[in-house]
């Protein structure tokens, strides 16, 4: 570990007149290769959002499609299931993992020997959202698979729907993984980050209607959810892989796409401005 997290600070002396994109691309490298020599990351991340969509269609699909409302059309649990967990997918990859990931660099001390090189802390935001974000469509690529090949899940076809799908899922990461930066500050050791960040991140999906179908949650908890990102992304991805009749489901009877995208870009900004206000290269207590 100590030799992976030295190679980039000699790396960085090397080269000071690389630009900030430039240096975040290089730091985003490095990123993807330690991440997947991370094995157990890797598979929990990429397999507990398949093994969840896979035990809710078994769970409640026992019966054949869902008609969750008189004059909708029937379709998968699988179906039904397969936004929210394209959200939740977005989630992990970007808040929860970052957030331990970098609290722990910090907590070890990387981060420090980093702070001492030419890398800034914006290349630095650059190569960890580039990662996720790489890192993201795999996870996507392979939840969708999984819905479509075992579960006979129908994908879209109209152009526009996959266009929706990429700005919600561009939105979505980007966001997630600025507030993983930002959620990074608050664990105080290596010790701690795991049980300050999944509690924080189980809650959010729960009221977000990852584990219920959104439509069942009570109003209020709808109208809760809505100041939290997960709602919006996994609105987004509801109206690419839903009918259109079920957007009268949803809290205001349709997919409202351009709140979506307000929604998210809010977030984005609000993760872009915690993340730089609060991220530090030392341990609070250094």
């Amino acid at each position: 570990m100590s030799t992976l997290t030295q190679t980039p600070a000699v790396t960085a002396q090397r080269t000071p007149g690389r630009g900030i994109l430039a240096m975040g691309v290089w730091r985003a490298r490095f990123e993807l290769t330690q991440y997947f020599r991370s094995i157990d990351t890797v598979i929990f991340t990429f397999a507990f959002p398949i093994l969840l969509l896979g035990l809710m269609s078994v769970a409640f699909g026992g019966d054949g499609d869902m008609q969750p409302a008189p004059g909708l059309p029937p379709v998968p649990v699988a179906q039904l299931y397969l936004p929210a967990m394209l959200a939740a997918g977005l989630l992990l990859s970007g808040l929860q993992n970052l957030a331990i990931d970098i609290a722990v660099e910090r907590s070890e001390g990387m981060l420090k020997r980093l702070g001492a090189t030419p890398l800034s802390p914006v290349s630095y935001f650059i190569g960890k959202i580039l990662q996720v974000g790489f890192t993201g469509i795999l996870q996507a690529t392979a939840i969708i698979a999984f819905a479509a090949l075992v579960f006979q899940v129908p994908l879209p076809t109209e152009p526009d729907k996959w266009l929706t799908f990429a700005w919600v899922f561009v939105l979505g990461i980007t966001a997630s993984a600025l507030l993983g930066v930002a959620l990074s500050a608050v664990p105080r050791s290596t010790r701690s980050a795991t049980a300050v960040v999944i509690p924080i991140v189980l809650v959010v999906q729960f009221i977000s209607g990852v584990y219920l179908l959104f439509y069942m949650l009570p109003e209020w908890l709808q109208v809760a959810a809505g100041f939290l990102p997960v709602k919006w992304m996994a609105q987004g991805m509801r109206s690419v892989f839903l009918p259109e009749q079920y957007a009268a489901l949803e809290l205001g009877g349709e997919w409202n796409l351009a709140g979506v995208a307000i929604a998210l870009a809010v977030w984005l900004v609000v993760g872009l401005v915690l993340a730089r206000v609060t991220f530090r290269w030392l341990r609070r207590d250094a």
